[in-house]
């Protein structure tokens, strides 16, 4: 196993424990961005019972790029990701490598449409800061990663 140090890597029939984490952790973000790419073609309204405002922001301006809904781009962001989870949960160094890269863009976007939310819409959507969220997962789990291969 070479994704990560001897340390981290815990392998349970050859499948590296953290990727496996990022994996699951995808598979949450893609089924949540799914939904709301769905809604949004299907013109559902969605259910906003924890938060108020997902109307509002899922019908802004910053919805779409386009004319394609921005959970569209990130169903794909987190098929990508979990592709590339799997593949490193398998021990190729290589896949973890770029879904680090993967990551860290998923997160810098989250955290720039969090702002919109805040500051900008002035409302938010639990679904997106759900996605939020997960994006952010997805690279604490890679930092946890870098962290534990260095000890």
């Amino acid at each position: 196993m070479n994704v990560v140090d001897e340390d981290l890597n815990e392998v349970t029939g050859g499948i590296i424990k953290l990727p496996l984490v990022a994996s699951l952790l995808a598979l949450v973000g893609l089924a949540d961005s799914v939904y709301l790419t769905v809604s949004h073609y299907t013109k559902e309204p969605v259910p906003c019972s924890i938060v108020e405002g997902c109307e509002t922001v899922l019908t802004s301006s910053y919805a779409e790029i386009a004319g394609v809904p921005i959970a569209a781009f990130g169903a794909a962001a987190y098929f990508i990701a979990f592709s590339l989870a799997v593949l490193a949960a398998y021990g190729n160094r290589l896949t973890w490598s770029l879904f680090g890269v993967q990551a860290f863009l998923m997160a810098s976007v989250s955290a720039y449409l969090i702002y919109v939310q805040a500051f900008v819409i002035k409302a938010f959507c639990q679904f997106c800061l759900i996605s939020a969220a997960t994006s952010i997962g997805l690279f604490l789990v890679f930092l946890a990663s870098r962290y534990f291969a260095r000890r």
